[in-house]
């Protein structure tokens, strides 16, 4: 029905993690972030946590049954090498992104 979107994001923090990885399994190929502090969707009341790490992030991914991928904002996969990045390719829908 939505084939002309090429990535749904499933945002844990609005969500809740278990729903987030739920959204995974029917059709969402990305969960954004790490999260360092948010506001919003606790003010009205979100139990979810406030932040998670990067390690928390990918486990929380692969506990779904999908493989984390870093990504820029342009869907590039992020290629780390001693501290320095550079975009990689283009990541198509279906793989499942980390931001």
């Amino acid at each position: 029905m939505l084939d002309n979107f090429p990535h749904i994001k499933a945002y844990w923090v609005m969500l809740g993690i278990k729903t987030a990885q739920m959204a995974l399994s029917f059709g969402a190929d990305d969960i954004d972030g790490t999260v360092v502090h948010e506001k919003i969707y606790h003010d009205a009341g979100s139990d979810s946590p406030q932040e998670i790490s990067v390690a928390q992030l990918c486990r929380l991914i692969e506990e779904a049954g999908c493989i984390p991928v870093e990504r820029d904002t342009l869907y590039h996969e992020v290629v780390r090498d001693k501290g320095t990045w550079q975009p990689g390719r283009a990541i198509q829908g279906l793989e499942l992104v980390a931001n």
